[in-house]
């Protein structure tokens, strides 16, 4: 959602100065180079996505090589949903408000759901799609890892019918297909280990 702190003096936002650093996109360049305050707080964001990287970096070096792929494709997936993404625009009993989430905060609902169910680590999601659009339709795309000796086709029934009230009850999108991949089967830690 939009809040007004959000937005400097000059009008623009921090939404808007973090899809520039992510796109290249800005409606009024030159005004980028002359305004202190976008200046400052495309300073800040940049910091922040350097404190990111490396926190990433960190994470990706311990989880090690081998048997522990997974880990760093999941870790991998992460750092490009960390992005807030395109703004899904939502409805409004006032006029002059303006609601609007994240696609980011659309990925994280997803994988909070998934990683929720017992034996399942979600791995890359995709909302492939329009989200600008109200109404438009949207297709989830998640990749999965499940534990093994978890039942596969049950575990993911399961998790797209979890999937789709979630997705119901916390955004406004014409969700049209959650399709689940598993991509991989982690091997439970033995006991005498």
């Amino acid at each position: 959602m939009s809040m007004p702190h959000d937005t400097f003096e000059c009008g623009h936002t921090l939404e808007e100065l973090s899809l520039y650093l992510d796109t290249g996109e800005f409606a009024d360049p030159p005004h980028l180079e002359s305004c202190p305050e976008c200046r400052a707080g495309l300073d800040s964001l940049r910091r922040l996505t350097a404190a990111g990287n490396e926190l990433y970096a960190s994470d990706v070096a311990e989880a090690g090589s081998g048997p522990d792929d997974w880990m760093k494709d999941i870790l991998a997936s992460l750092a490009l949903e960390l992005r807030p993404g395109r703004t899904i625009p939502l409805q409004s009993d006032h006029p002059a408000d303006t609601l609007t989430e994240t696609e980011g905060s659309v990925v994280a609902l997803v994988r909070s759901v998934t990683d929720s169910l017992p034996g399942t680590v979600a791995g890359k999601v995709r909302l492939e799609g329009d989200v600008t659009v109200p109404a438009a339709p949207v297709a989830v795309r998640l990749d999965l890892a499940v534990l093994f000796g978890h039942p596969l086709m049950a575990g993911a029934a399961a998790l797209r019918q979890e999937l789709a009230e979630a997705l119901a009850r916390h955004t406004e999108l014409n969700i049209t297909t959650i399709d689940i991949t598993i991509t991989d089967v982690i091997d439970a830690p033995r006991e005498d280990q």
